[in-house]
């Protein structure tokens, strides 16, 4: 297993930065260092509504009446300068830029609110419900650093400095067919001995699920040479190639046949379990990585959590391309096969008393069982030497999801 993705890894095709709107980058990395060409906040404003003052004139106000006249009143938005003498007083709304000699918002709470001479109840120290000409971000600061991931924050960040489009690591594009003589796509009704093309769904939620840009290509034609213009095609327009089906046996060779003047797909078996017949190959002039992974869906999922997976997560420049791993507890004893990396369907549960993991295992190993796995929040990985592991001891578990 760990040759295997090894592998896979070293293939990854990262698609060269892109600019895009920064409403198009949330879930990408930064590619460049965005640095602020304006300081945020951008002049001295309030941070509350009330009154702009100058801090000395009210530092007496809870020991005796302080009342201070109102010279004006200053909206958020307002483009007008404003100054104030000693002695006085400016209402100003939250946002609103503070007069000239002002170094101090007393809150409405702390006064009478008179609108033309104003009573103070408490004092106020200088900068105090303030916000100070850049305070958060400098100008020449780095608002967003390059290899950040983008998120709502920094999203909102990049807008509040004046940049309305960044510099991304584009999602890689993942194309998924599927192929099987048995299949049909869900808008049929199946025949006798017809069944539903489950992978293609299943494999392009997933790859999105990883960040990607999918296109869902769905039952391709197994001729030889319709299969080889198909995946050719996608080969052009893909950084990850996942065909789902044809795999083992005479369908296997027939496949990798048809496909042999683009590369070489290799045909051995990757020591895992479910998922272990598997084919992976560059192909095209690109080299582009192609897994043909397995019919059965369970298998085929599996398979591209632990090795496609990572591939894509590694295309979008993350550091750490894998899922998180914890230690839990056992509930339920399970047996592994020996000589294989096991990836068992498991339930993940925070124990009420301590808060430790607890993990309970779902269903059977069959790869054909997809019930389970939809049930399922993580998968309990267990090392080839291990073929027994008895109820109360600890497993490694990878999470699916964060609802654990």
């Amino acid at each position: 297993m760990d040759e295997q993705l090894a592998r896979v890894l070293q293939a990854a095709v990262r698609p060269a930065p892109v600019r895009v709107a920064i409403s198009e980058a949330q879930g990408l990395l930064c590619a460049e260092e965005v640095v602020a060409e304006r300081a945020l906040p951008g002049f001295d404003q309030a941070a509350v509504d009330g009154y702009a003052v100058r801090s000395v004139d009210v530092q007496a106000a809870d020991e005796e009446t302080t009342v201070l006249p109102v010279v004006g009143e200053i909206p958020a938005g307002s483009r007008q300068p404003r100054r104030l003498q000693p002695g006085q007083a400016v209402k100003v709304a939250t946002g609103a830029p503070l007069p000239t000699l002002a170094d101090a918002v007393v809150p409405l709470d702390y006064t009478d609110q008179h609108p033309a001479k104003v009573t103070l109840s408490k004092p106020v120290p200088s900068a105090a419900f303030v916000r100070r000409t850049g305070e958060d971000v400098q100008t020449g600061d780095v608002a967003v650093r390059r290899g950040a991931p983008i998120g709502s924050a920094q999203v909102g960040l990049l807008a509040a400095v004046g940049r309305d489009k960044v510099l991304v690591h584009p999602r890689p594009r993942v194309s998924v067919i599927s192929l099987g003589e048995e299949l049909v796509d869900v808008d049929r009704t199946p025949g006798q001995g017809q069944v539903y093309d489950v992978n293609s769904y299943a494999l392009s939620a997933a790859a999105r699920d990883a960040g990607a840009e999918v296109t869902r290509v769905g039952i391709a034609n197994s001729d030889p040479r319709r299969l080889r213009e198909v995946v050719e095609g996608r080969l052009l327009l893909s950084e990850i190639v996942v065909i789902a089906g044809g795999v083992g046996g005479a369908s296997g060779a027939e496949v990798r046949s048809a496909l042999a003047d683009l590369g070489e797909l290799d045909d051995d078996r990757v020591a895992m379990q479910p998922g272990s017949v598997q084919s992976f190959g560059r192909l095209g002039p690109d080299e582009i990585p192609t897994f043909v992974l397995p019919g059965n869906p369970v298998s085929a999922l599996v398979a591209f959590e632990v090795l496609v997976r990572p591939l894509i997560r590694s295309a979008l420049g993350k550091q750490n391309p894998h899922r998180r791993t914890v230690s839990a507890e056992l509930l339920s004893p399970i047996t592994a096969t020996s000589g294989r990396q096991g990836f068992l369907r498991g339930q993940l549960v925070r124990d009420p008393n301590n808060g430790s993991y607890l993990v309970q295992p779902l269903g059977t190993s069959g790869s054909h069982l997809l019930a389970s796995l939809a049930e399922a929040n993580c998968l309990i990985v267990i090392d080839e030497h291990t073929t027994e592991v008895a109820a109360g001891e600890d497993v490694q578990v990878r999470f699916l999801s964060q609802r654990a």
